[in-house]
């Protein structure tokens, strides 16, 4: 079958892939679209992992505002030119990911971003856990030891955004989400940083309330 530009055209605006990768995908395929993009998936899935040392600094910020202004995210995804940053795909993970932050409360983005001494917090705690319980009384260091890394596990796919399951689709993780990103779109795609708003979070609440205030000012 004969492969169009209008069919290369297609095929590049739906994936993100090059001219060349897109006419060889539909060559392979024989002039058919989804065989020509599951071609370019798991083309894609083989060189993510190669594509890890390049420079990614284009992308988009998206923000995601829930519970009538209550909540509110501020997410930067970045990838390797303006092209894919503009893609449907990349659009549209973005987006989902500014509803997870919302709804996963994450802290970090990676696991390299956990302080140490964040990581050494969650281990004292879960091993004075532990100890404290008398079902562990009789039960070797090596055991505890487990039991103590089972909890800083926990704790990392809580509170790591790559590590959590996405908040749409529990099988897979945030991490996964991006990789396959990476494969469908031909460049690197990398979560830079977000913040997470939610009102009135690490204020002082009022202890008192304005009877008691007026009472006080009036001794």
């Amino acid at each position: 079958m004969a492969i169009t530009a209008e069919m290369v055209k297609n095929l590049r605006e739906k994936t993100g892939a090059g001219m060349m990768e897109c006419k060889k995908a539909l060559t392979e395929a024989n002039g058919n679209e989804e065989q020509a993009v599951e071609i370019l998936r798991k083309a894609g899935l083989a060189s993510a992992k190669k594509r890890e040392g390049r420079i990614a600094a284009e992308g988009t910020v998206a923000s995601y505002i829930h519970m009538g202004g209550k909540v509110g995210v501020l997410v930067e995804v970045n990838c390797e030119t303006d092209f894919v940053s503009r893609s449907e795909d990349f659009q549209k993970f973005v987006k989902d990911l500014a509803m997870h932050i919302c709804a996963s409360e994450p802290q970090f983005v990676s696991k390299d971003e956990v302080p140490a001494s964040v990581i050494e917090k969650e281990k004292e705690i879960a091993r004075g856990a532990a100890m404290a319980d008398p079902k562990n009384a009789n039960k070797p260091e090596n055991i505890i030891e487990k039991m103590v890394q089972g909890r800083v596990d926990k704790f990392l796919t809580e509170a790591v955004l790559l590590e959590q399951p996405f908040v749409k689709d529990q099988a897979v993780t945030v991490g996964e989400l991006v990789t396959n990103l990476t494969a469908k779109t031909g460049e690197k795609c990398s979560i830079r940083r977000f913040t997470r708003y939610k009102m009135g979070e690490g204020l002082e609440k009022r202890a008192d309330d304005f009877a008691t205030e007026v009472a006080s000012m009036t001794k």
